[in-house]
């Protein structure tokens, strides 16, 4: 069996070096936190909660290198699957981690950091998986390893550099790490530190053959949301995708051995910690501060108005859309039999309007008896949502033709935000057509826009 992992190997728990700068980082996350939850209606949060749970999902996942699209996932909560067998795998499991984070939202979760709610939040994402999700190859003896939903690995690891503990050692480490982040034991500000620290120490234990990532992940957003912090406006997976090199540099580096005299005096380095804790507050700040942006209730109920105008004039949404979609966003939600009196129309014209937003998605109830809401489908995100979803490597498969499914949205995007450089780029594109022929030109646009778009991602 071999010599066990002591729980001091995983020390420290909580970094003390660097804490006046992580408490300043805690302080300015707490007051943005709780303005950006006060800027929409209830009704409002809840249809963009619904949004970011899929955003949520999209993000962690593409951390891990499964690349789903939001049309897709989209159409896997309507039970839309596709015949292809990978993509319909990869909308199985965007499912389960939406329904998952879902369950998370909507309960009150207790002992959030006991094994036993670990091992929850691991069984309920994969308990929906297909079999062929529910298996790990080893990368040294290639034995092919069956997942078993919620169940603690019963072998070795190795992660990266990482040797993660032994399999007899994990229950000790799990019970020293819910003694540690228990949140009722810590102050407010150490409890939100106590949220970046335990993401790295649950990912060192590593205590599952796979989806230790997304399980760290929900439980993050799990412990923000439980301590008051976090709330379903905002994902922190978006964050870390979006930095997704530094955010493996900066779990590495919590990773490694006590750095000498200077570095405290547990076994592995907290500089590294207090280093990962200050990268994971950043991407907190950074992604609460996007959302308000995005979010500012003004602004959005501008792109709202116009994206709608434009389909009105397109011949696309009937008369009457505009003010039905303006009376939801700043009210929240409105019965149906209003709908004569919003649109300024007669019962029958207005119910042509109500029924065209419910059909397309704009506007949304569970049931005929319920008040409607504002909808968010996925045609609208690049207009209402800009840089919600940028990522230009998402590629898929639709016939015996690859399709980059961003590209219209990335057209449009460059379109609004630099009409200059679009209209060069449409004229250069327009001379290498006539000179080079059709496939080289397009790879030569897609690869001016994508550099172009990069550009302006990283400026903003």
């Amino acid at each position: 069996m071999g010599k066990l992992n002591s729980i001091s190997e995983m020390e420290p728990l909580m970094p003390e070096i660097g804490m006046k700068e992580l408490e300043d980082l805690v302080s300015d996350f707490i007051g943005k936190a709780n303005r950006l939850a006060s800027q929409l209606k209830p009704q409002v949060i809840k249809s963009v909660g619904d949004l970011v749970r899929s955003m949520n999902c999209y993000y962690s996942n593409l951390i891990e290198g499964h690349d789903t699209h939001p049309r897709d996932i989209e159409r896997a909560l309507k039970e839309d699957f596709s015949s292809n067998k990978e993509k319909r795998n990869l909308q199985r499991e965007a499912k389960s981690h939406i329904e998952v984070q879902a369950k998370i939202d909507d309960g009150k979760a207790e002992n959030i950091t006991s094994a036993e709610y670990i091992s929850w939040i691991h069984e309920e994402f994969y308990k929906l998986l297909p079999e062929e999700l529910k298996v790990v190859k080893n990368p040294d003896t290639k034995k092919i390893i069956k997942i078993i939903p919620g169940k603690f690995r019963t072998g070795n690891v190795k992660v990266g550099r990482h040797i993660a503990p032994k399999p007899e050692s994990l229950e000790s480490l799990l019970e020293r790490f819910r003694d540690s982040y228990e949140p009722k034991n810590l102050s407010k500000v150490k409890q939100v530190i106590a949220a970046a620290a335990s993401h790295h120490r649950l990912l060192w234990i590593h205590p599952f053959y796979d989806g230790n990532g997304r399980v760290a992940r929900l439980l993050s957003h799990s412990y923000l949301k439980h301590i008051g912090i976090g709330c379903s406006l905002w994902s922190i997976s978006r964050g870390l995708a979006r930095k997704a090199n530094e955010y493996k540099l900066a779990l590495a580096e919590a990773d490694n051995p006590r750095q000498g005299d200077l570095d405290g005096r547990g076994n592995l380095s907290e500089v590294g910690l207090s280093r990962f804790c200050k990268f994971f507050l950043e991407c907190c700040i950074d992604q609460v501060d996007f959302m308000s942006s995005l979010l500012e209730p003004a602004n959005l109920l501008k792109r709202i108005e116009t994206y709608t105008d434009e389909q009105i004039k397109a011949g696309d949404l009937p008369k009457g859309s505009t003010s039905l979609l303006r009376y939801a966003m700043l009210n929240g939600e409105f019965e149906r039999g209003m709908a004569a009196k919003i649109s300024g129309y007669k019962d029958r014209q207005a119910r042509t309007v109500l029924s065209t937003l419910l059909k397309r998605g704009l506007l949304v109830s569970s049931n005929k008896q319920e008040p409607v809401t504002l909808g968010f489908p996925s045609e609208v995100l690049d207009h209402w949502f800009p840089k919600l979803y940028i990522d230009f490597s998402i590629k898929i498969q639709t016939g015996d033709k690859l399709v980059d499914e961003f590209w219209t949205s990335a057209l449009r995007y460059v379109m609004a935000q630099d009409p200059a450089f679009f209209k060069n780029e449409m004229k250069q594109y327009k001379n290498e057509l006539d000179s080079l022929g059709k496939p080289q030109a397009d790879k030569n646009q897609d690869k001016r826009i994508k550099e172009h778009i990069e550009k302006m991602y990283k400026k903003s």
